[in-house]
């Protein structure tokens, strides 16, 4: 039975403060959950989006209706916590709460199982995946160095062996177009995808999106605002490339209505936030019946990358063939000393392609005497 569950909210202030289309970022936040059965085994859960308010969501609200529970009926779990907000919290916060509570369950009942999450996930299908590098963000400094220092970035991942890239635009209109096709001239056979964050109104996407597709992208992401999700099926009717959405989805209701109206070929939930990882399977069921394959959006430390990983491990790619092309693990690359120093048990990253753990549960464990390092509130629910 769970007998204990702990949060640590993490922040570290940021040597070089990075940015993208909506905003910059000068300190990385995190939400770490730990999950202690009765027998001694811990499960550990990470949470995606604002720090302070999930952690009281986590704390106050769902963490006592989890204690006593058996960590083997997760589902159930689940299912417990969805109904006791039901009214007030079908998308946002809490439900990024239960994410990391799903996760952190997930991790504990591999552990007591002695089996590891991608089996749980329903067995794997491949022992290692390819890695994409999420980077080449924007820097406070002129348009014509902040060029330089995207390009000599992307020449260190190629060089660490990736061979794909994710770029970031949404800028401005002239500075986008720029980038984009000295990307393309100067990595000639690394696959390339855009990440705008939502910067664009639907004719400036559309003008984008054709010139992504003229330069050999492979996907345009989160061209438009989730606020107005039936535009990406405007859109997707005016260009070529395949339209990658969903990171600020959350559960497979919101994949459903999202996915239904067209436009959108590439779902991204991330699992710390989308419901967590049992959701994240409902999530992947669905866009299979339409046809759609699941690439996660991945942010953050260790936890959620190991998540990702480990879907990865049993995604089928649609519709399915002899020789496929092996899905994408998003690795962001972009400074996190959270992710790099506090855990004891990583994944292991070689030539651009990360190995599956198989250890029991997500196979990467924390440190906590590191992690003290950046915690600001630890809570405590028994």
């Amino acid at each position: 039975m769970i007998e204990c569950i702990r949060t640590y909210r993490l922040s570290q202030k940021l040597k070089d403060p990075f940015g993208f289309s909506q905003w910059h970022y000068d300190i990385r936040n995190a939400l770490i959950i730990e999950v202690v059965d009765h027998s001694g085994a811990v499960g550990w859960g990470e949470c995606y989006g604002p720090a302070e308010v999930t952690q009281t969501a986590v704390n106050s609200y769902y963490a006592p209706l989890l204690i006593g529970w058996d960590p083997l009926r997760n589902e159930a779990a689940w299912q417990q916590c969805w109904r006791a907000g039901l009214d007030f919290s079908l998308k946002g916060v809490m439900m990024g709460a239960i994410s990391g509570l799903d996760m952190a369950m997930l991790d504990l009942k591999g552990k007591i199982l002695d089996i590891s999450a991608s089996e749980l996930m329903g067995g794997r299908l491949r022992d290692e995946v390819v890695c994409y590098a999420t980077g080449m963000y924007f820097r406070k400094v002129s348009e014509a160095e902040l060029v330089d220092i995207i390009v000599d970035e992307a020449q260190g991942y190629v060089n660490d062996g990736f061979s794909a890239l994710k770029i970031k635009i949404g800028k401005n209109m002239t500075f986008d177009k720029q980038l984009i096709g000295l990307m393309r001239r100067t990595f000639v056979d690394t696959r390339l995808m855009a990440d705008a964050n939502h910067a664009y109104d639907l004719p400036e996407a559309i003008e984008i999106g054709r010139l992504l597709d003229e330069h050999d992208y492979k996907w345009f992401e989160e061209p438009l605002s989730p606020a107005q999700t039936s535009n990406f099926r405007q859109l997707s009717d005016k260009i070529d490339i395949a339209i990658a959405s969903g990171e600020c989805e959350q559960t497979r209701w919101g994949f459903q209505d999202l996915l239904v109206k067209g436009g959108v070929q590439i779902a991204q939930p991330d699992l710390a936030y989308c419901g967590g990882p049992t959701e994240a399977l409902k999530i992947r069921a669905i866009a299979s019946s339409m046809g759609i394959n699941v690439v996660p959006h991945a942010w953050g430390t260790m936890l959620n990358l190991a998540s990702a990983a480990h879907f990865l491990a049993t995604t089928y790619v649609e519709p399915g063939r002899a020789e496929i092309q092996p899905p994408l693990l998003e690795t962001d690359r972009s400074d996190n000393p959270m992710r790099e120093q506090m855990y004891r048990t990583k994944l292991v990253f070689d030539n651009g392609r990360i190995a599956i753990p198989t250890a029991p549960g997500l196979g990467v464990e924390p440190e906590l005497r590191e992690m003290h390092h950046f915690c600001v509130q630890q809570t405590e629910c028994r």
